[in-house]
């Protein structure tokens, strides 16, 4: 049986997944990093402590890969954040089946196939185990004018199953989590007016992406938490401002 833990981190390749990569390595843990071009993204590089996977993390396969690459390589699942995500925004009307199945392929099926997994090798291994996911404020607090209405479907159903997740496997000391981030300072905002984006929180403020990464960090190595969805949000989820 490893001694060093080994963690698996999916949408690896650039902002939040990108912090977590780099975050975990620091504190010695073996990570396997996925997804759908991360060998060629140029961020990272194969090592001994890191291994890269390429794939859709919607399809099964892709997980199956991501689990396998983990026992094979360092023996063992002992954590794993779900941070892959598409989050689209546009009026409900406006919504089409194509963008539903994109969501719930990416945010849904994507969380299922890699947590089932993993959570049937830290049965296995009768250790215990982690598992945190990226979800978002507005998935409990909705902001006026932010019209995000089916992408909220998936991330809330994400922070319900977590719960349910964590009530079902408390014995087994695996332990389910979440991170409910506001605006992060991410790729996905480069083109977003700061002015506006700041005005989304009360605290007026964008979250770095160290702040999400130190977040899922606690999540993962805090023994006693399980069922918990942090709020790193700036107080977005307070209410109106």
């Amino acid at each position: 049986m490893a001694t060093q833990k080994t963690i698996l981190i999916t949408g690896a390749s650039q902002g939040i997944g990108a912090g977590l990569v780099n975050t975990f390595l620091e504190r010695g843990y073996n990570v396997v990093a996925t997804s759908r071009r991360i060998t060629g993204s140029g961020r990272f590089r194969e090592a001994g402590h890191l291994a890269l996977v390429d794939g859709d993390i919607g399809e099964a396969a892709t997980a199956a890969k991501v689990a396998q690459t983990a026992i094979s390589r360092f023996g063992s699942i002992d954590a794993l954040v779900n941070n892959a995500g598409l989050f689209l925004t546009k009026p409900f009307l406006e919504f089409t089946p194509d963008d539903m199945r994109k969501l719930s392929s990416t945010n849904i099926d994507g969380f299922i196939h890699l947590t089932q997994l993993a959570i049937k090798q830290m049965l296995a291994q009768k250790s215990g185990g982690s598992i945190v996911s990226i979800t978002t404020s507005l998935a409990d607090h909705p902001i006026a004018g932010v019209n995000a209405s089916l992408s909220m479907v998936t991330k809330g159903g994400i922070n319900a199953i977590s719960k349910s997740l964590a009530m079902e496997f408390v014995k087994e000391k695996i332990r389910v989590n979440a991170v409910a981030p506001g605006i992060v300072d991410t790729p996905l905002h480069d083109n977003d007016p700061k002015e506006f984006l700041q005005g989304l929180s009360p605290m007026g403020a964008i979250s770095s992406v160290q702040e999400i990464v130190d977040a899922v960090v606690f999540l993962t190595e805090a023994p006693h938490v399980t069922g918990e969805v942090l709020h790193v949000d700036g107080g977005a989820h307070l209410g109106k401002w």
